[in-house]
């Protein structure tokens, strides 16, 4: 049923109430807009926060859609400010990681696949290219993920000081390297091999082995040791 946009939630019988149906039914029984409207909080002056939610939907078209979505984007919606938008980013986020996180506790890693499964998840849908640390404990069992910086590689951005610092603080035994290509195309480009290059040499230095570097796209990946690359 359409509202007016001057239409609240405090309009609705309290049973109809989108916090109330979640504490009586869970969450998998509100929709996609009541969910929304929770993230939300509350709406503007004659625009309730479930009008907010239906704008979302309606801009952007499907949930999915809108996790992917900038801050920038859905702070255009008129009633989410930078800081909602944050909020929203911030939920999808903490979902793809609930997703992630059960996979990594005790978590082999003993091929290029086992790398992939374990943060294809947190990247493959990633806009810009994220280069992410996997830190190993001497049995090659998962301590820690780290991101080491977001947008296409270059030397600037990957430095060995600082690729190799949170492996230093939780006394790493080796490590792996992983981007995203956003592009869908799995091959490294020229800065990829010359910074693999030049933190496998690094990692040496330290004695902290560099096992691989793995670019992962959505549907693949290209495992460089695998490809005799390091």
């Amino acid at each position: 049923m359409t509202k007016d946009s001057s239409f609240t939630v405090r309009d609705l019988p309290r049973e109809e109430r989108p916090r109330e149906r979640l504490q009586k039914f869970g969450p998998e029984a509100l929709s996609g807009q009541e969910l929304l409207a929770l993230v939300i909080g509350r709406g503007i002056p004659k625009k309730s926060v479930m009008s907010i939610a239906q704008e979302l939907l309606t801009r952007f078209g499907n949930v999915k859609a809108i996790s992917q979505a900038t801050i920038e984007e859905l702070s255009q919606i008129k009633g989410i400010g930078l800081a909602k938008a944050a909020q929203i980013k911030a939920c999808f986020e903490l979902g793809k990681r609930e997703e992630l996180e059960p996979e990594l506790i005790n978590f082999d890693i003993k091929n290029p696949e086992s790398v992939v499964k374990a943060i294809r998840a947190s990247i493959k849908d990633k806009a810009k290219e994220h280069f992410k640390l996997i830190l190993l404990n001497p049995r090659n069992k998962i301590i820690g993920i780290s991101t080491i910086s977001i947008g296409t590689l270059n030397a600037s951005l990957v430095h060995p000081r600082e690729v190799f610092k949170d492996a230093i603080v939780h006394s790493a035994a080796s490590v792996v390297l992983a981007h995203n290509h956003p592009s869908g195309d799995p091959e490294p480009s020229e800065d990829d091999l010359k910074i693999t290059k030049k933190l496998v040499e690094s990692g040496k230095i330290l004695g902290i082995e560099v096992l691989d570097h793995i670019i992962i796209t959505k549907n693949g990946f290209k495992s460089f040791k695998e490809e005799g690359l390091i």
